[in-house]
């Protein structure tokens, strides 16, 4: 099994003071023919005539509240399939990992060492007890591919909030 960390970012933003974004860049896998892009999008809300809609934008600055996309688009460049291609990427400390769609990929709340699906997983609170894990305890979001054909391109995501 192939596996992969993106440090997307790491420390995006301080948790209450606005920050300049850098809105790409691009990796490439060790020794393998998949490349890596990744884009974090602000998830702005746009309103004409009364229509209110979502436009994903480059972040300039992002402040507590926003709401970003972190995008990852794969491509395998080579001229054989790539098996069980697994994709981790860190979520910043400075965002909390929305609940929409968690279940399209596999969260640690442990700074990765053990992985589910958050709805499986628990924490430890600060009193000793353990309760239900929740989106603001995730870590990090992994997805494994079971196979990326020669030349397939997909893009995996995940959405967050500036805490």
């Amino acid at each position: 099994m192939r596996t992969l960390s993106l440090h997307l970012l790491a420390g995006l933003v301080a948790a209450v003071a606005p920050a300049i974004v850098a809105p790409s860049m691009a990796l490439a896998a060790p020794s393998g023919p998949v490349t890596l892009d990744s884009t974090i999008k602000l998830d702005k809300v746009v309103t004409e005539n009364g229509q209110s809609r979502h436009e994903l934008v480059a972040p300039q600055k992002v402040v507590p509240g926003n709401h970003l996309v972190f995008e990852t688009t794969y491509h395998n460049t080579g001229k054989q399939g790539v098996d069980h291609f697994v994709v981790t990427n860190p979520v910043p400390a400075a965002v909390a990992l929305e609940t929409d769609a968690t279940d399209a990929f596999d969260v640690s709340v442990d700074g990765g060492k053990t992985w589910g699906k958050l709805s499986e997983l628990k924490v430890t609170g600060p009193n000793g007890a353990g309760r239900a894990a929740q989106a603001a305890d995730v870590t990090h979001v992994r997805w494994v591919l079971p196979a990326i054909a020669p030349g397939a391109t997909g893009t995996l995501d995940y959405h967050a909030v500036v805490r």
